[in-house]
């Protein structure tokens, strides 16, 4: 029983810094967890490109049918939409990042100036989760020989070392995300004819928000179909109030 409990601790803690084996080409769990999550943020950040876009574009076509007026409005959008993106992903990973670099280093710090204290504590934990306290401490022993920072780093904070994101490819992703949304309603708006650009805006949009929210639903394991009515619902109103808006202010001879 001991051996098995050992032999499981090491496995946990040995799983994100497994290399040259077999069985490199299968993703860990938690690996798989953390592409899954940048493929969700992914996905909203493209939703966020088409609702936001499409909410300019078809605002401005409601208040006139200029074509330059549409394309210097929706490209003004896109542009700044995806920066105002990358610059919100950039300091909220960046402050993740510190965080955790901190942690980190408050670890390492510790484990050279109190290695019995530190090992006694992670005993203490693996005795919290049901192991007995011998076994516990035997765990704590052959995690800490083995690697100590990373079984500290995992049993205490769930990070691990290698895990840490940078800012500057959450930035890039979160910016190319929301173009690659904003460009359907621009191609949506500007290609048809002038009767049929709305309407047809109205349709591609609406049927994009509907995938990219069941994907995102799929993603998170929640359902799909409600998913998909909600950011439609929401997208709908969107386009229906800026076009409202839009109508009315070309009406009142503004544009």
């Amino acid at each position: 029983m001991l051996a098995k409990a050992v032999h499981w601790c090491l496995a946990r803690n040995m799983a994100s810094t497994e290399t040259a084996t077999t069985h490199d080409n299968e993703p860990h769990r938690d690996d798989l967890a953390h592409r899954l999550n940048w493929l969700r943020a992914g996905v909203l950040g493209a939703n966020d490109g088409i609702v936001s876009v499409a909410a300019i574009v078809v605002g401005v076509a409601g208040a006139t049918t200029n074509t330059g007026s549409i394309l210097a409005a929706g490209t003004a959008g896109l542009v700044g939409g995806a920066i105002s993106m990358a610059l919100g992903e950039y300091v909220s990973v960046s402050s993740q990042s510190d965080t955790q670099k901190a942690l980190i280093e408050k670890e390492r710090r510790e484990l050279a100036e109190q290695p019995e204290d530190e090992l006694n504590e992670l005993a203490a934990i693996y005795e919290s989760k049901g192991l007995s306290a011998k076994t516990a401490r035997t765990v704590a022993e052959e995690l800490t020989e083995h690697d100590a920072l990373a079984a500290h780093l995992s049993a205490e904070l769930n990070i691990h070392e290698n895990d840490i994101v940078s800012p500057w490819n959450a930035a890039l992703a979160s910016a190319v995300a929301f173009t690659l949304g904003a460009v359907l309603p621009m191609l949506a708006i500007l290609l048809p004819p002038a009767e049929m650009r709305v309407p047809l805006t109205f349709v591609a949009v609406l049927v994009a928000l509907a995938i990219t929210g069941a994907i995102g639903a799929w993603i998170g394991g929640a359902s799909r179909v409600r998913a998909a009515v909600r950011v439609v619902l929401g997208g709908a109103l969107a386009l229906a109030a800026t076009f409202s808006i839009g109508t009315l202010l070309g009406a009142s001879g503004v544009f």
